[in-house]
């Protein structure tokens, strides 16, 4: 054992006694196995400040941001602004929802699956679904792991998928199958939706999923049934990926019969944020529920006859055999799915219309004013929720726009030309219900001017 050191914490003689009784000189020499490319420069680190001294030094920082309290945004492509009642942030952030995690022991985490009971319940019932799990990454993820289900399930070795689904989702798409001995296609598009046509030179027996968004990146609402049925005919499952807020004036997957719907919440009740953190939904028909990735809590009774709720039809690889796990996804994102179970108990079955009317009125309107303009024109012409895009004419660039629409206060749309090469020059915009007639005359009157 070695000698009792007595010493002050902190200064560079507790550095040098540390390292003697360890038998070296320097701390470089703890270091010597790591080749020197590989080590990071001396950090310089400043000198410590007061409790008052940070607060102003990071508040500083903090003013540096964009945000949009400060800013008007039309910026969608994935991650939405729509009002969130205080009620939401109110009871979701007490201290037994704030700190809860994983409900392995049901007998002390009756409210935490309750919650979550209830987020299930919500989400069959909007997407007139059978059977909606406790919740995923997000809705990447979530259509990822749609396609693998499927592909066991079917045992088939190719998966189908649209070009009009995010360019995101498509690349964890791509980044989950890559291990596997699987085909994965793309269907092409025909003036912003997916090309029937295309889809039914590719489609067969071997196939084992479909996989379609709708709203679609570019907003569009595709041809849901027709797609559906063409995937039917061809033994395979249909997936349906689809934005939850539309969902109030749209057909939901359940009604065009799409055997696994998938997407994200962070439209429901969640903030944009910096871009996360997101939550996915995922939901299918009885038959294939057994083969569902992540949590599922169930409803039942105790040794009492009071009604309790469990984890149920436990396939994680935390709980079985890895070999035998439907998934290796663990995590649950139950707080956001909280956020989404308030949300939607504060608008109701009414409320959930509105807000979808109201994007609709909102988005339209604007897309209107905006193609009044001599250099402005739809990309495509077909019916779309609350998202669209513009062809803008001329010499000015959509990064010459965004600019200078920032420097009004505006976050513009998004240039989706290096997304989708065909497309030169085009903007991808976004009105939700949070944008008032003044907003949206207040953009398109600084559009004009710059054009």
């Amino acid at each position: 054992m070695p000698n009792k050191i007595n010493y002050t914490p902190n200064t560079e003689s507790d550095i040098k006694i540390m390292l003697k009784e360890i038998g070296v000189k320097s701390v470089d020499d703890l270091l010597e196995d790591i080749p020197k490319e590989l080590l990071c420069k001396p950090i310089n680190i400043p000198d410590g400040m007061s409790e008052m001294e940070l607060r102003h030094s990071l508040k500083s920082l903090s003013d540096k941001n964009s945000n949009l309290n400060k800013y008007t945004s039309y910026l969608g492509a994935g991650a939405y602004e729509h009002f969130i009642p205080s009620v939401v942030d109110h009871l979701s952030s007490r201290g037994e929802f704030y700190t809860c995690y994983t409900p392995y022991q049901p007998e002390v985490s009756q409210g935490t699956l309750q919650g979550i009971y209830e987020f299930q319940s919500m989400m069959c019932e909007l997407l007139a679904m059978d059977v909606a799990n406790a919740s995923m990454y997000d809705g990447a993820s979530s259509l990822a792991e749609a396609a693998v289900l499927a592909l066991r399930y079917k045992q088939k070795e190719k998966v189908i998928v649209s070009k009009t689904v995010h360019p995101e989702y498509r690349e964890v798409l791509s980044t989950y199958l890559q291990g596997l001995d699987v085909k994965l296609i793309e269907l092409e598009m025909d003036n912003g939706i997916t090309s029937v046509t295309d889809l039914e030179s590719k489609i067969d027996k071997n196939t084992a999923c479909v996989l379609i968004q709708t709203p679609n990146f570019f907003g569009c609402l595709e041809d849901t049934e027709e797609l559906a049925e063409i995937t039917h005919k061809n033994e395979a499952l249909f997936v349906a990926c689809v934005n939850p807020m539309a969902l109030g004036i749209i057909k939901p997957p359940g009604e065009y019969n799409a055997d696994i719907a998938v997407g994200d919440i962070q439209g429901l009740g969640n903030y944009v944020y910096y871009g996360g953190p997101h939550a996915g939904f995922f939901a299918t028909s009885k038959e294939l529920m057994r083969k569902m990735p992540g949590r599922l809590a169930g409803a039942t009774t105790d040794s009492k006859g009071r009604r309790a709720f469990v984890l149920t039809l436990q396939a994680r690889e935390q709980h079985i055999r890895r070999g035998k796990a439907t998934s290796n996804i663990c995590t649950n994102q139950q707080l956001l799915a909280l956020r989404t179970c308030i949300y939607l108990s504060t608008l109701g079955k009414a409320g959930i219309i509105e807000v979808g009317e109201l994007n609709v009125y909102k988005s339209h309107y604007t897309i209107t004013k905006l193609c009044e303009l001599e250099w402005i024109e739809p990309l495509f012409n077909k019916p779309f929720f609350n998202e669209f895009a513009i062809k803008i004419s001329g010499d000015c660039k959509i990064k010459d726009i965004n600019k200078r629409l920032f420097e009004a206060g505006i976050i513009g749309g998004l240039d989706i030309s290096s997304l989708y090469p065909d497309t030169q020059n085009a903007m991808l915009l976004c009105v939700t219900e949070t944008k008032t007639k003044k907003d949206i005359d207040k953009l398109v009157l600084n559009i004009s001017n710059i054009i």
